[in-house]
């Protein structure tokens, strides 16, 4: 995986040579989460993306020390590799990725492949949640350069600044608020921000849900737009999984500098007051 500008994924084998080793906690991050119960990778954490990352009274992160306290608890480290994988094709594996990466914890990879993959090859599954000692996690300062807020999209409508919406297109014409299937956080209005570049999340993998190469990859974003240059790019989608995923392959695969993940995404903009929306392509 040398093509790519970061050494930040491991593939399934690997995953399975390294099961025992003590310096590595997987942790698998499910849409679904109750499919960490029916069979997940020996010795893998399991992380509720709603019940366990989000704070429960208002809609943010934790708080440094909550998020700490929560990797902590559950045995993992500032020394440990965190390794990450889900359903859907790791959108909320990868938002864990750029959630760690917010808190300082550098030392995180990705599996190139969803839970399906690791499944649909044989490899061994378990059903019982590991037991790990408690361990101090110290979470760092949040690092607002890979992260966007609304007053942020705001200027950049006024800005040389790259938006991209990695919804469906459906989504992103304003014919649907939300795709049928998908966890629903509801929105207002449908539509687009004005001026964003229409890249579904799924152009970027292959049929299994393995990244495409990083040639491939580059060439798809420069001819949507979305890279030029230096120039600044925020990804955004409906709650802010999709849209990491897009910043972990336009920040970490391609190793673009000035990447931002909009996780009010569409929820926040499509409920505003007095924002600009497009509709159609």
């Amino acid at each position: 995986m040398a093509d790519y500008a970061k050494d930040v994924l491991v593939d399934t084998q690997w995953v399975e040579d390294h099961l025992d080793d003590a310096s590595i906690r997987i942790v698998e991050v499910d849409e679904n989460p109750g499919l960490y119960d029916e069979a997940h990778i020996p010795g893998a954490i399991g992380f509720d993306w709603k019940r366990d990352l989000q704070d429960q009274v208002k809609r943010d992160f934790l708080s440094p020390r909550d998020f700490g306290e929560l990797l902590g608890s559950r045995g993992i480290s500032n020394d440990h590799t965190v390794v990450l994988y889900g359903d859907r094709n790791n959108w909320f594996a990868a938002y864990t990725y750029w959630y760690l990466k917010y808190y300082g914890h550098n030392d995180v990879k990705l599996v190139n492949g969803p839970r399906e993959k690791w499944i649909s090859e044989g490899r061994p599954t378990s059903t019982d949640a590991p037991s790990y000692q408690a361990q101090t996690f110290n979470a760092k300062e949040g690092d607002d350069t890979i992260r966007a807020k609304r007053d942020e999209v705001g200027d950049a409508l006024d800005a040389d600044t790259r938006l991209v919406d990695v919804r469906s297109p459906q989504e992103f014409s304003g014919e649907l608020i939300a795709m049928a299937g998908y966890e629903q956080e509801g929105a207002q209005r449908s539509g687009h921000i004005p001026g964003a570049a229409s890249v579904p999340w799924a152009q970027a993998v292959q049929e299994d849900g393995t990244f495409k190469s990083a040639d491939d990859l580059r060439e798809l974003y420069e001819g949507k737009g979305v890279l030029s240059g230096d120039t600044d790019v925020i990804a955004y989608c409906r709650i802010g999984e999709r849209s990491a995923h897009t910043w972990f392959v336009l920040h970490e695969l391609l190793g673009h500098g000035d990447v931002r993940n909009y996780d009010g995404s569409w929820t926040e903009w499509g409920n505003l007051v007095d924002v600009p929306i497009e509709k159609d392509m």
